[in-house]
């Protein structure tokens, strides 16, 4: 979906009548979108805190597509961190193990991590929030973060001595390549976390506080992977008859 936006320079130097398609960029809606609402936001301010204004307009949004989620099954991961090299396997494991975005792996330093406690925190001004979030690190997540003791005194993960600035690499594209899965980023690594723990069982209410999302809704796009919690709701339609014994057991349904 794409929208029409017109040239910040034509706002000033060209007359509205000698405006012309040369004048005028094809954008996407979501760029769009995200002029519009910092234009939402200065909107609410002038009117709920500054008092410049009575009232607002509404400000309506463009259509957007769904948004895109990708992931990869267990046994795809192990093929990909088989061909990834040691530095870059690591980060990737600890992803999947704490769904952390990846300036929050590569920036993640050891005054941010208690082993004894088996806990993390990102400080707010790292989180797309800008709100502090605690992570609690499972077994593998430690196993992780202790094969990497001794290496640097500041940072976690290193490569060559320095600290991993960078994850996308033609290391990380030619494992992949390796592995045969197409089509995967950086940051599926942790849509490829959420819907493990959705498969799981996770509540989404649990799987939002792990995440460090603001709300539920975000979350839902994950909700799709999961319907163990509708089974008892389906099986209110039929009758479930079993017949026979334990090792041969026959079953007949009858709908109500």
């Amino acid at each position: 979906m794409y929208s029409v936006l017109l040239c910040p320079a034509a706002f000033f130097t060209i007359p509205l009548s000698r405006i012309n398609f040369a004048h005028i960029e094809w954008v996407k809606n979501s760029s769009v979108n995200w002029v519009m609402e910092v234009t939402r936001v200065v909107l609410r301010k002038a009117m709920n805190e500054w008092e410049w204004l009575d009232r607002i307009p509404n400000v309506r949004m463009l259509p957007e597509p769904t948004r895109r989620i990708r992931w990869i099954t267990r046994e795809q991961a192990d093929r990909l961190m088989a061909h990834l090299p040691t530095h870059l396997a690591a980060m990737a494991r600890f992803t999947l193990e704490t769904g952390l975005r990846r300036s929050n792996v590569t920036g993640l330093q050891w005054s941010q991590v208690g082993l004894a406690r088996r806990t993390a925190w990102i400080h707010p001004d790292q989180a797309k929030t800008r709100k502090a979030i605690a992570v609690p690190l499972s077994a593998a997540a430690v196993v992780v973060l202790r094969e990497q003791l001794g290496k640097n005194q500041k940072h976690l993960f290193i490569y060559q001595g320095k600290p991993v600035t960078q994850a996308s690499t033609k290391a990380w594209y030619k494992g992949l390549e390796k592995a045969g899965i197409d089509n995967f980023r950086w940051h599926d690594l942790r849509h490829s976390w959420a819907s493990w723990h959705v498969q799981a069982g996770t509540p989404l209410h649990v799987l939002q506080e792990l995440g460090g999302w603001e709300s539920v809704e975000m979350v839902r796009t994950y909700a799709h992977l999961s319907s163990e919690h509708l089974v008892e709701y389906v099986d209110r339609l039929s009758r479930l008859k079993v017949v026979g014994s334990e090792t041969a057991a026959i079953a007949t349904i009858g709908l109500r």
